[in-house]
């Protein structure tokens, strides 16, 4: 089979670098002295057999996080982000991921290395099989597992251009095991450019083992590694080979079972083995890739990016021996390279100039000239073994220690992830509630697809349990009406009012003309205008002791340019405070104060300003707990109230509100009052959103006096908005008192199974 004509065809080019990537990661957990851990795998990630992205893996200190499937290397990064995350954040705040593939400093008795304590016996029994067949110590070496599939429609185009093959599964076949074989035979070059395991830590090998003259680029992808005893022969010849010799070595108890089978490339596809010829080869699973200390995730994109390419070049490229000997002289070169010293000269540079210069024959006819960087970056390192990770890794290690390189990189990774706490990384640029949400529903466990990232809109998944989520808090426990009763403010006073609850009397306008002409009626009274629909406190402006005709107009224009409809409301007196409810509970009662600075007698508002915008807490579009105080139009009519100018200096301790309405997202601070409030207002939040059918809801009362006691047909309150996409993160991280997990409660809701 032609393949590198086959990949030239019209009808194919434009889908030759489509793919699908998925990726396992391993590591030690370790305290800051580089110590195994002596805790148990954290208990708040739930069942670690059933997690779908992390796991344990032969030992209890042994965390294996693993990513979805994704099309693009840089969204499974994305995902190993959060992963990685989420995994650091959940275990004990003393103990970090070890960032090295050779484990750490083991104990001195084999008992002190705890076996992974699963719920499946068969899981345990395994493990203890592994020990007394390899010891425990060889397996607690630790990489990565790179898995890679050429995009189906890629795969689609290649069998349409040929005729050689009746069936497509049977076409797949013959394609991922030739690159198979290439991949063993030319996996020397990966071992050179990552490997990454150059020297062992005492207590790794035994007194009566033999192990290698250190240093080397890589024990883990030597035969000093994790691997099968010499009796294990399995052919790549063909697919039927593969899974002969595999299940003729399970049933002469060579092998346990078949994933005791330990190849740098493993075959996958369907539930078991012998599935394969029937559905196809789906993927392939690289295992030899090392952890890169350099790298926070343990691998970069751009390493990705060159396997990427690569794998396309051993489609492109044909084999030059029979398929056995191909295969045994890649493992005899993977060997040579492996155990070569990290500053030594490769002994196979020509072959590495004829690879690279094939790779770049390729680029060419394909037109993938922008991956001309990458392969141009690995190619100087064929030259330069010291700009390898295995070279710079040895020479930190030449004067230092390899300990010491892997307790210095790992508690900088583990310092990263509680930089920012509030944030999950590689989605740091979807709204912050949400963000908090996708944390707690990988910490949980359950499955997350993001249909659009952009509209913050979530797939769940939980076994056969499915719910679709949008902006961490709009589920399927709500209808549909329930958020169009709520967007509507005129029909939220009315549904609430003819409840019998206190709202706000008032007018609305179509028209800044028929607005205008109302001024007489409000001129002289406290009063707001706000938009009909619009969320987020945007477009509000509050008079508390009337207004001039001029500033009156200015508030109208700002609310007419939110909305086509406006509101004008008596203004009720009293402290606004807002109650989140979900699933007929109060869960968090946020006092929110409205956007200030305290003069020092010394600066300006608009210098004040820009120091309380350095708080870390503050930020722009919901990525931050707090919002940054802006200085625009609406705040401008607020300082001219105060007779103030943002180039005017306050005296000292004055404080200066720059917003009359309290929104955390226009600049507020907010401050936790849960634990201090009656539970008659908590009863008169709940009963008013049962009143508009809502599960989950953010209710804004007014409070003259919380001290007394709120009924619901008394003057002791006055309801004066819903929100149906009420933000959680000010709740999570207020600006003082006690932080709220609303978004764990929202997951408790739709998946109570989980926490069972």
């Amino acid at each position: 089979m032609k393949f590198k004509e086959l990949l030239q065809e019209k009808i194919v080019r434009p889908y030759v670098m489509a793919a699908r990537f998925g990726l396992e990661k391993e590591s030690q957990r370790t305290t800051f002295d580089g110590q195994l851990a002596m805790t148990d795998h954290p208990e708040v990630l739930g069942n670690r057999s059933y997690h779908p992205y992390i796991q344990t893996d032969f030992s209890e200190t042994q965390m294996e996080l693993i990513t979805p499937v994704a099309s693009s290397i840089n969204e499974m990064l994305r995902y190993l982000a959060a992963i990685h995350d989420v995994a650091l954040r959940s275990m004990n705040k003393h103990e970090m991921l070890w960032p090295l593939s050779m484990p750490p400093k083991l104990p001195l008795k084999d008992e002190d290395i705890k076996i992974a304590k699963l719920d499946q016996f068969e899981g345990i029994l395994y493990r203890r099989y592994l020990a007394r067949e390899y010891g425990k110590r060889k397996q607690m070496v630790s990489g990565i597992h790179f898995n890679f599939e050429y995009a189906i429609e890629l795969v689609e185009q290649l069998f349409s251009e040929q005729t050689e093959y009746e069936t497509i599964e049977e076409f797949k076949n013959i394609l991922y095991m030739k690159v198979s074989r290439n991949y063993l035979r030319y996996r020397w070059l990966i071992t050179y450019l990552f490997g990454a395991s150059p020297v062992s830590e005492s207590g790794y090998f035994t007194a009566q083992e033999e192990h290698p003259k250190e240093p080397v680029r890589s024990i883990r992808n030597s035969s000093f590694g994790y691997k099968n005893n010499e009796n294990v022969k399995v052919s790549y010849e063909s697919l039927q080979h593969y899974i002969n010799d595999i299940h003729r070595m399970v049933e002469n108890g060579i092998l346990s079972e078949e994933k005791e089978f330990y190849s740098a490339v493993r075959l996958r596809g369907g539930k078991q083995m012998a599935d394969l010829p029937k559905t196809g080869v789906r993927y392939i699973e690289l295992r030899n890739l090392d952890l890169n200390p350099f790298a926070p995730l343990g691998v970069d994109e751009e390493s990705l990016e060159f396997i990427h390419l690569f794998m396309l070049y051993l489609l492109w490229t044909d084999e030059k021996e029979a398929p056995n000997d191909w295969v045994a002289t890649g493992d005899f070169l993977n060997e040579q390279v492996a155990l070569g010293h990290p500053f030594a000269q490769v002994k196979l540079l020509a072959e590495g100039d004829r690879i690279f210069a094939e790779m770049d024959e390729m680029i060419e006819a394909l037109g993938l000239f922008r991956a001309k960087k990458s392969l141009e970056v690995h190619r100087a390192q064929l030259r330069t073994p010291d700009l390898t990770i295995a070279g710079k890794m040895w020479t930190i290690i030449e004067n230092n220690s390899n300990q010491e390189l892997g307790i210095i990189f790992g508690k900088e990774y583990q310092g990263m992830a509680f930089e920012k706490p509030y944030q999950l990384a590689g989605f740091r640029n979807m709204e912050l509630s949400t963000q908090l949400f996708l944390f707690d529903i990988i910490q949980k466990g359950v499955e997350v697809e993001i249909l659009d990232e952009q509209e913050q809109f979530l797939k769940l998944k939980h076994h056969e349990h499915i719910e679709y989520v949008k902006n961490a808090n709009m589920t399927s426990k709500d209808s549909y009406i329930v958020p169009l009763i709520m967007e509507n403010k005129t029909v939220t006073k009315k549904v609430l009012a003819q409840a019998g609850f206190c709202v706000p009397a008032g007018d609305e306008f179509d028209t800044l003309e028929n607005a205008e002409q109302a001024y007489v009626k409000y001129s002289e009274k406290a009063f707001v205008i706000k938009p009909k629909t619009t969320n987020y406190g945007l477009g509000i402006t509050i008079f508390k002791e009337g207004a001039s005709l001029a500033d009156y107009t200015e508030a109208l224009q700002l609310a007419f340019k939110e909305d086509s409809a406006v509101l004008i409301e008596e203004f009720l007196p009293g402290t606004e405070y807002r109650f989140f409810v979900l699933d007929d509970q109060v869960r968090a009662i946020m006092l929110r104060v409205p956007a200030n600075v305290v003069g020092d007698g010394v600066r300006s508002v608009e210098a004040l300003v820009a120091e309380k915008n350095l708080d870390p807490l503050r930020g722009t579009h919901h990525r931050s707990p707090l919002e940054l105080i802006q200085l625009g139009d609406v705040e401008r009519l607020m300082l001219k109230e105060q007779n103030l100018l943002t180039t005017s200096v306050p005296e000292k301790d004055q404080i200066v509100y720059l917003r009359e309405n309290s929104n955390v997202s226009t600049g507020g601070d907010s401050i936790d009052v849960t634990d201090n409030f009656d539970e008659s207002y908590k009863q008169i939040a709940v009963e008013a959103v049962q009143a508009l059918g809502a599960k989950i809801c953010g209710i804004d009362l007014i409070v003259p006096d919380k001290s007394v006691k709120g009924t619901k047909n008394s003057r002791t309150y006055g309801i004066i908005e819903a929100n149906f996409n009420p933000a959680m993160h000010m709740h999570a991280y207020p600006h003082s008192g006690k932080g709220r997990h609303l978004t764990m409660d929202v997951l408790k809701m739709l998946y109570p199974e989980v926490f069972e």
